[in-house]
This record gives structure tokens, C-alpha cells and sequence, in this order.
């Protein structure tokens, strides 16, 4: 998922460079919606995979406060493993998605509107 977006966001941030006429910035536009769509639902599975992740080490953190075991020791081992490379992830996906907004916000304008809606005088 990280070198795709990666892929998409430079192939955005080349297309915003050149030259085009309003009408192709307007195809562009409704495509960056539809991955910006994408990439939301990848972040609220992330989001939630996160949660629970965090949930289930903190509930096996405080078991083994309460009843020690070599076993919730190495559930509690897994799980924090596992936690740190989801919030890695869930931290890029975020990021990521902050930045897509911002590139339609551009994408917007080059069609001839700004971002609050109004035409924009050429």
C-alpha cells in the first residue's frame, strides 16, 4: 500500500507541474476523489486494526499485572511487535491522506474554482 500511494502522490505532484487545460485538471480531479476515497478507507481499516491491536495489549498488560504467565508474556511480546509497524502504517496512511487533500485543493483551483466553491477570475 505505501509505494502505491507513493507512486500515485508523485504521479500528482508531476501532473500539477505541467500544463494542461482546465477540462483535464476537471478529469483529474474526480479520479484524485475516488482515490482519495480509496485511501480514507484504507486509513479507517488501519485506524481500527490499530485499536484493537492497542486494546488487546493493554487488556493482556493488565492480566499479567494481576496473574503472571510465561504465555501472556509472549502474547504481550507479540502483540506490541505486531502494534508498532500498524501505528508506523496507520502514521504514513494519515499523513499521506492530509497530503491528497491538500493536492486536490491545488487540482481544484488549476480548474478554475477555489477551494470555498467560488470561480476564480483568469
Amino acid at each position: 500500500m505505501r509505494k502505491r500511494m507513493m507512486t500515485y502522490m508523485k504521479s500528482i505532484d508531476m501532473l500539477l507541474e505541467e500544463q494542461n487545460s482546465s477540462d483535464d485538471y476537471e478529469k483529474v480531479r474526480k479520479e484524485h476523489l475516488v482515490q482519495i476515497q480509496f485511501f480514507q478507507h484504507e486509513r479507517l481499516i488501519h485506524l481500527i486494526v490499530t485499536c484493537l491491536f492497542a486494546v488487546l495489549a493493554f487488556a493482556v498488560f493488565i492480566t499479567l499485572l494481576f496473574s503472571f504467565s510465561i504465555g501472556l508474556l509472549v502474547l504481550f511480546g507479540a502483540l506490541l511487535t505486531l502494534l508498532i509497524p500498524y501505528i508506523r502504517h496507520y502514521y504514513f496512511l494519515e499523513n499521506g491522506v492530509q497530503r491528497m487533500y491538500e493536492q486536490y485543493d491545488r487540482i481544484y483551483a488549476l480548474c478554475g474554482k477555489s477551494v470555498d466553491g467560488e470561480a476564480l477570475e483568469r
